[in-house]
């Protein structure tokens, strides 16, 4: 049995399929429209399940009515009643290291806390939200210049072929989490907007979890890379070519792309836009 939904979630199916595992059913979120006045659209997990031949189902009571012995749950999106874990065993892949970051958006929170490592789980599921003993765990270093793409990335191979590895040779005996637990809240939209008066560290962080956003004359303007630089001598969100204060230090934009454009080097934007020092992002 297995359970997901994003992308992140279709390595794992593939890879359990390929070492030849009997999957009777997938359980996905229920199709959503992927654009304005589209066709539904089922999730990728489910895509790949049909892909697969593989039935797939959006009810989790499906379950129930099907002879498996483990249920696999990767990015599923949804808490699975108790009602469902009393009839069947489940294992979850989570990616970071428990207690740290449990919730809906782990990778990114450790980003954000500028962590230096985070790591892949293996766990037993339980009623609670990713609370259940660990029966597997590897810690990945995080970059200082990795993006949520590529750190989600490596999350899920290397998630992956523990989850294979571990089904090869047993499950063994859970472990009980240790230390504090911390919440990883789902990403707020109002989270993204650069605040130029936090430090240079802090809005890199931002932009490599994707989406941050500042505005230039009142247009919105997308920042996609950035790197930190070790200039100290402008003010917050003043602009000098390609590179912006900020309230400890300043970055230069690598990338950006302003509202209704496709993205753009910032060189090239610096050169169309020609802000004078006056000029603060933001405004």
């Amino acid at each position: 049995m297995y359970l997901g939904t994003p992308e992140l979630a279709v390595r794992p199916l593939l890879a359990l399929h390929e070492a030849g595992y009997d999957i009777p059913l997938v359980v996905s979120r229920p199709d959503k429209r992927r654009g304005r006045g589209s066709e539904l659209s089922p999730s990728p997990v489910k895509a790949a399940a049909e892909a697969l031949g593989i039935p797939a189902t959006t009810n989790v009571d499906d379950v129930l009515d099907v002879d498996a012995d483990l249920g696999v749950v990767v990015a599923f999106g949804r808490l699975i009643k108790p009602h469902v874990l009393d009839r069947l065993a489940m294992v979850n892949l989570h990616f970071s290291l428990l207690p740290r970051w449990r919730g809906a958006a782990p990778v990114e929170r450790a980003i954000l806390a500028g962590d230096e490592t985070t790591g892949v789980c293996l766990m037993e599921l339980a009623e609670g939200l990713d609370t259940g003993d660990v029966y597997r765990v590897q810690t990945v270093p995080i970059g200082a210049d990795q993006s949520l793409d590529d750190l989600r990335s490596s999350l899920v191979e290397i998630g992956t072929e523990l989850l294979v590895t571990a089904l090869s040779e047993g499950l063994g005996t859970p472990q009980p989490q240790v230390g504090d637990a911390v919440h990883a809240a789902k990403i707020d939209r109002a989270e993204l907007q650069i605040d130029w008066t936090s430090s240079a560290a802090a809005i890199h962080r931002l932009v490599r979890i994707g989406d941050a956003w500042t505005t230039e004359e009142g247009n919105r303007l997308k920042i996609w890379r950035t790197i930190v630089t070790d200039r100290d001598d402008l003010a917050p969100a003043q602009v000098d070519g390609v590179t912006v204060g900020t309230g400890d230090g300043a970055i230069e934009l690598i990338e950006l792309q302003p509202a209704g454009k496709p993205r753009r080097s910032a060189q090239d934007w610096a050169n169309g836009a020609r802000l004078s020092s006056d000029d603060r992002l933001g405004d």
